[in-house]
């Protein structure tokens, strides 16, 4: 007797996915089934190009299909689609966005745009369409640290905004449209109508992902992101100091408190690392960002050394993990972008009912 694609399919209905908790059927991930002589051929559909467990996964199946009468061997074929979040129908702005991820900190200083640009770069690098969105009115340094553009922003007939393209990245910014050296002088409710000219008039089109770099602090860009859009979650970036430690605390509860998911913490300038000896230096001590997120029981993302390629790639124009993608830091910007990557399609994925958040926010004015 040998077995029928519908018994594969009955089997895979048994078989977990590692991170989502459910069988591989009721999470919707089988794109095919088919028997090629007495070898089966699972197609697999992930919930994120960045899924750490494919091996798991494939193994997992071939010892469960690999024991049907009649399969002389498994194989296992992945595909990769990002899962998005739920459409609100109270916000339903840049329904063409999947994942809209706000970068933050609790002061200046920490390398919030470094994580930025190289956490979209990363990203990028898995296969995925993504976008940045310079929130940081007074001080915008996304246009110096992503370089000249293949195709610089634009406006069309209709003032819809064209964003520029950098490195294959969608982006829009401020400093794109004043003076150098210009000052931007605005009050609370100029930020606000800003950033949602930015949301609302800009042909974003179809995107995984979203990185918002938001300014320092936790003011009115802040309150008028949370309010615009439905933020999928928060990436906090901190250095490894006390003092920076107390302004990410302060931060936390602001994300708590408008209901927007922290996805986890960055520690930058995590130690100095010589460029000629590779010696490294704990010039503001260590761990203060990992103690920080076991305190607030959210993830640990990773460890930035502080390098002198980093800086020296972003005053250049091109994010490190573009110029040197096989660098030592590049690979743990990847692993930043693949541990968010990650959490975002368990997020939004049917075990946690797709993610979704009450409208409180609307009472934070």
């Amino acid at each position: 007797m040998t077995a029928t694609v519908e018994d594969i399919r009955a089997v895979l209905a048994e078989v977990q996915d590692p991170a989502l908790k459910l069988d591989f059927a009721s999470a919707g991930m089988v794109s095919s089934v088919a028997l090629e002589g007495d070898r089966a051929v699972v197609g697999i559909e992930l919930t994120t190009p960045a899924c750490p467990s494919r091996a798991v996964i494939a193994r997992s199946i071939e010892t469960a299909v690999g024991k049907l009468p009649g399969i002389g061997g498994v194989d296992v074929r992945f595909t990769a689609k990002v899962v998005g979040r739920p459409n609100h129908p109270s916000n339903p702005r840049l329904p063409g966005v999947k994942n809209i991820i706000a970068v933050a900190a609790g002061k200046g200083g920490v390398g919030k745009s470094t994580v930025s640009t190289n956490l979209a770069a990363a990203l990028a690098r898995l296969g995925t369409k993504v976008g940045i969105l310079d929130a940081d009115v007074y001080g915008p340094s996304i246009p110096q640290m992503m370089g000249v553009p293949e195709r610089a922003a634009s406006v069309e007939a209709g003032n819809k905004i064209v964003p520029s393209i950098h490195h294959g990245l969608r982006v829009v910014s401020i400093g794109f449209f004043v003076e150098p050296g210009g000052a931007v002088i605005w009050r609370g409710p100029m930020i606000h109508k800003l950033l949602t000219q930015f949301i609302e008039d800009v042909e974003w089109g179809e995107l995984d992902y979203l990185i918002v770099d938001l300014p320092p602090g936790t003011g009115d860009a802040q309150l008028s992101l949370s309010q615009l859009l439905p933020v999928t979650g928060a990436v906090m970036v901190t250095t490894p100091q006390e003092v920076s430690i107390i302004d990410v605390e302060k931060a936390l509860a602001m994300w708590q408190r408008v209901e927007v998911p922290v996805i986890g913490l960055v520690e930058n300038m995590s130690g100095f690392v010589c460029s000629s000896c590779g010696h490294h230096e704990e010039i503001f001590l260590r761990g203060g960002g990992r103690r920080l997120a076991a305190r607030a029981g959210i993830a640990f993302l990773g460890e930035i050394p502080l390098h002198p390629s980093v800086s020296r790639a972003g005053d250049e124009g091109t994010p490190i993990v573009v110029r040197d993608p096989e660098s030592k830091v590049a690979e743990i910007f990847a692993g930043v972008a693949s541990a968010v990557a990650c959490s975002l399609s368990v997020r939004n994925g049917p075990a946690q009912g797709g993610g979704k958040r009450s409208s409180k926010l609307a009472l934070i004015r």
